[in-house]
């Protein structure tokens, strides 16, 4: 069994963030447009003093996404990906042109995907950003 883990990184206050990541299902296989029902998002500004404490992020909390917008059917390679030569299947570009993500500086961000397969479990792809 993998250990689950928030995928770090660092983003620019008030900007956006290209998030990718590899997701392979109960199976071990990659995650492909079919096997996924819905998928949405939430952003939360993480509470320095309080580890469970977070506030969802305005025009960013359950915010629907297009399954084939930010699933890939075959694994991706090159571009912005410089983890490993496999490759992600999933990528998704934060638009913050009516709603910015990151308006704090020094906090750290939590991006949370719930993907819904067609069946099985719902799948969570964890992001964790500080803000620069």
């Amino acid at each position: 069994m993998p250990d689950a883990q928030d995928i770090r990184g660092t983003v620019f206050k008030n900007g956006s963030a290209t998030l990718m990541a590899r997701i392979v299902g109960a199976a071990g296989a990659a995650v492909k447009q079919a096997d996924l029902s819905s998928a949405k998002y939430t952003i939360y500004l993480l509470d320095d003093d309080d580890p469970n404490g977070e506030t969802a992020v305005a025009g960013h909390e359950d915010v629907a996404l297009t399954v084939s917008a930010v699933i890939f059917n075959t694994l991706q390679t090159g571009g912005l990906w410089t983890k490993d030569a496999t490759g992600y299947n999933f990528k998704h570009v934060l638009d913050v042109s009516s709603h910015p993500a990151f308006a704090a500086a020094r906090r750290s961000y939590r991006i949370i995907y719930k993907l819904t397969p067609a069946t099985g479990q719902v799948i969570l792809v964890r992001f964790l950003l500080g803000v620069i």
